[in-house]
C-alpha cells in the first residue's frame, strides 16, 4: 500500500454506509480505516495517524460532536485534525455548534459518494503540506514516540527508556530516514566514551521497539554509514 496516499478515519455506526464509503474512496486512492463508534475511534487513533476525520453527528454513546470538543481540547497530533461532519439534520444551531466544537465542514445526508471525495480534496488542499514540517511523533506498530515529551507509550502505557536512549530515539525519529553517523550521534548525545557507545544504545533501543531484534524492521544498520529509522 502506498503510504503517501491520504489516511482517512470513518466514524459511522451505519456499518452499510461506513462499507460504501470505504470502498469508494479506497477506489480513489485513499487509506481507509473505519470506527463504528467514538470509543473505537478513539482506540485507533492511539496507534495510528490520519490525515482527515469523517465521522457521524448522530451517534449511540458518545456523538460526533462530542467526540470532536474532546480531540480538539486533547494535547496531541489530533487536536489539529481536519474534521468532516456527516448529519441529518440540516439546522443552523447544529451547524454551529459544530463549529464552535472545531469542525471544519458539514454534509448533509443523504449525500453523493462524489460529494463527499469533492469536500475531502476540498479540505486537504487547505492543509500545509510543507516536509519540512518536524513530526511531533512516530508511530512504531503498536508503539507510538512522542518526540515533545521524549517518551515511548504502547496504547496508554509508557515503555520505560532511559535518558540516553529517550535522546537517541529522538534524534532519529525527527528526521527518519535521514542516516545519520555514529560519529554524529555520539557529538549530539555528548558521550565521552567512544563510537562503540552508540551501538550499544541502538541494540538496547531494539530491544524496545522490535519484535525481533536481530532483524530490526525500523531501526536499521546501513553498512559503513550509521544507523536509520524508519517508521510507519
Amino acid at each position: 500500500m502506498n503510504t503517501n496516499m491520504p489516511h482517512v478515519l470513518i466514524v459511522d455506526d451505519d456499518d452499510r454506509l461506513l462499507d460504501l464509503l470505504q470502498k469508494y474512496l479506497i477506489e480513489n486512492k485513499f487509506r481507509v480505516t473505519g470506527a463504528l463508534s467514538a470509543d473505537s475511534a478513539r482506540a485507533v487513533m492511539k496507534n495510528i495517524s490520519f490525515d482527515l476525520l469523517v465521522m457521524d453527528l448522530m451517534m449511540p454513546g458518545e456523538s460526533g460532536l462530542e467526540f470532536a470538543y474532546s480531540i480538539r481540547e486533547q494535547n496531541n497530533s489530533f487536536k489539529d485534525i481536519p474534521i468532516l461532519m456527516l448529519t441529518a439534520m440540516g439546522e443552523s444551531q447544529d451547524r454551529i455548534q459544530g463549529l464552535e466544537a472545531g469542525v471544519d465542514d458539514y454534509m448533509v445526508k443523504p449525500f453523493e459518494p462524489r460529494e463527499l471525495l469533492l469536500r475531502i480534496n476540498s479540505i486537504l488542499r487547505r492543509i500545509p503540506t510543507d516536509s519540512t514540517l518536524t513530526p511531533t511523533e512516530a508511530l512504531l506498530g503498536v508503539l507510538r514516540f512522542d518526540l515533545e515529551r521524549l517518551e515511548l507509550f504502547e496504547g496508554e502505557d509508557i515503555i520505560n527508556l532511559t535518558s540516553g536512549e529517550a535522546k537517541l530515539l529522538g534524534i532519529l525519529a525527527s528526521d527518519p530516514g535521514e542516516v545519520f553517523s555514529r560519529e554524529e550521534l555520539n557529538n549530539r548525545l555528548d558521550l565521552n566514551s567512544g563510537e562503540r557507545a552508540i551501538d550499544v544504545q541502538i541494540n538496547r533501543l531494539r530491544q524496545k521497539i522490535e519484535l525481533d531484534p536481530k532483524s530490526p524492521r525500523y531501526l536499521h544498520t546501513v553498512r559503513g554509514k550509521g544507523y536509520v529509522l524508519r517508521p510507519d
